[in-house]
């Protein structure tokens, strides 16, 4: 069977999506989860979906660093993030670190998840003019090589913004950085300050504030800021920036003699969007489900989902901005919520009317092609609503990191990572220390096919499930389960062979790991090269009748 035959499929089912970003972070203190790791995860990343493993070096006093714009983006060689914004003063040892897009994980085992989220319009720079250079993903590269806990990497990170001025890369939006180490995890949320800004007028380059999680507790942020009020008395649950609030009474979005609280997340974030409040509803319902006032979204009824008018909208003030679950929750646990497509609610794009027919005896029955993630073409011939899961159907990368902090730190650290489409796609282990990745995880050309590229392989089984989606998807999860499976079994076994080499000699031991990991890499790589023989074989048009 040729290529050219796979690639013609992958043209005929159209294989890309827009490159909007949208991402969803799910983080859970190490007294939350239930074998005491601090949890973070981070779905649909930027466009350059490839990994590789950046190593520590030394450099010079007086050294100087660039600051990027255009890390996130595709279409360069690996290890060129773009173009120039300006110079600043490098350190004189950097440590190693996971670059992809939005860079993540450290070999100290501090790592960073990223969501893109909404501010007001008029703190939104014009590019062409504006005097910031310092983008959220160049930020969290420089935290990585400089800093090992996340309280120097909040320090660090919101000097940059202030000094520098936060510069936003996605659709010209806020951010919020998630920071974390195997001890606690702090929420970040930063926001420009628009284009009058520049570097000699003595005043911050961003307007940032800073909420630490409680260490039983869990949160998610969905696009959409969090924090609510900050009190500044309490320095180990609060930071933010000078700015933080005068800012808001200069522009007259919150006047401190009405007599009401200053609450950020209402101050700073527009009205709040579906998009957002659907995710914000579901974590709760999955991880929460007694918390107040909880709308019932749940429902099997194919047409629940277009009747508006029983469906409540609620205030965003009923989400706090973190929770302590109704169990402890597992990796496992937040993968399962990465790849959720809401099935069962409201939301369920799997259960539409469009997908239903009467069968011989006229009962209605659902379409073998029912899929939850609908083309375009397919939601505007079906009357589908375009309500969006949890990962978007076609991202780029997420990762889950499990940070702990029983072991040394090269193998503590597990960045499970995944590229495309979470649902469909395999979360394969990497380790904090390892020094490569497999070459499958690190090429990628969105314009070309390419038989070595793992975003590749997932993406030809992702466009062959549509063949017949509710047989297909079963042969996926047939295979891929177990391979994911394994990887946890093994994991006792793994660290246990780590740590008797590391005993021994520590460079013995990160080959160890670095061989594992790649290994386990082309193992899945060749698992999806394989099963999209299987689907092809079971589901062609021949088949299917005409």
């Amino acid at each position: 069977m040729k290529i050219n035959f796979f690639l013609s499929l992958l043209i005929l089912f159209g294989v890309y999506a827009n490159n909007s970003n949208a991402c969803t972070i799910i983080v859970a203190g190490k007294k939350a989860t239930a074998d005491g790791s601090v949890i973070v995860s981070h779905t649909d990343a930027g466009p350059d979906c490839r990994v590789h493993v950046m190593p520590g070096q030394n450099f010079a006093k007086g050294a100087m660093t660039p600051v990027y714009w255009g890390m996130v983006d595709l279409g360069r060689p690996l290890g060129d993030y773009g173009d120039t914004l300006g110079m600043i003063p490098q350190v004189s040892e950097t440590y190693s670190y996971f670059q992809s897009a939005y860079p993540q994980m450290n070999e100290h085992q501090l790592t960073i998840g990223e969501s893109t989220t909404s501010m007001r319009d008029e703190l939104k720079l014009d590019m062409e003019t504006c005097k910031q250079i310092m983008t959220v993903e160049q930020a969290q590269a420089l935290a990585l090589q400089r800093t090992k806990t996340a309280r120097e990497a909040l320090k660090l990170i919101t000097a940059l913004m202030e000094k520098y001025g936060f510069r936003p890369s996605c659709v010209g939006e806020s951010e919020t950085l998630v920071l974390a180490d195997t001890k606690e995890i702090w929420v970040l949320e930063i926001f420009a300050v628009g284009n009058d800004w520049n570097p000699e007028s003595g005043k911050p380059g961003a307007i940032w504030a800073a909420q630490r999680l409680p260490d039983d507790h869990v949160t998610m942020i969905p696009n959409w800021s969090i924090i609510k009020q900050i009190d500044l008395t309490d320095t180990e649950n609060f930071r933010a920036s000078i700015n933080y609030k005068s800012e808001a009474i200069e522009c007259g979005w919150f006047d401190p003699e009405s007599g009401k609280a200053f609450i950020w997340q209402d101050v700073y974030a527009p009205v709040p969007r579906e998009w957002a409040t659907s995710r914000f509803w579901l974590f709760f319902a999955t991880f929460s489900p007694e918390l107040p006032n909880l709308p019932n979204r749940w429902t099997s009824d194919p047409f629940k989902g277009d009747d508006q008018y029983t469906q409540f909208v609620e205030p965003i003030s009923i989400y706090p901005f973190s929770v302590k679950p109704e169990k402890k929750i597992s990796v496992q646990d937040v993968m399962a919520y990465q790849r959720s497509t809401f099935s069962g609610t409201i939301y369920d794009k799997e259960n539409a009317p469009g997908w239903f027919y009467p069968n011989k005896e006229g009962q209605m029955v659902r379409s073998a092609h029912a899929t939850p993630f609908p083309t375009a073409e397919m939601r505007k011939l079906l009357k589908i609503n375009r309500r969006r899961n949890v990962a978007r159907a076609r991202g780029e990368y997420g990762m889950i990191a499990q940070l702990r902090d029983w072991l040394p730190n090269e193998v503590g650290g597990i960045y499970w990572f995944y590229v495309d489409n979470a649902f469909t796609s395999a979360y394969v282990p990497m380790y904090a220390g390892i020094t490569d990745v497999a070459e499958c995880y690190k090429t990628y050309d969105k314009n070309k096919f390419d038989e070595n590229s793992m975003r590749w392989a997932v993406d030809f089984v992702d466009n062959l499930l549509y063949l017949r989606w509710q047989d297909a998807v079963k042969d996926l999860h047939t295979v891929r389960n177990p391979l994911e499976q394994s990887f946890f079994d093994e994991q006792e076994e793994v660290d246990k062979t780590f740590s008797d080499l590391y005993k021994k000699s520590p460079k013995k031991a990160k080959k160890y790991i670095t061989d594992l990991t790649i290994e386990r890499q082309n193992k899945t790589l060749q698992l999806f090269q394989d099963l999209r023989i299987t689907l092809i074989t079971k589901y062609t048009n021949n088949k299917q009748g005409i």
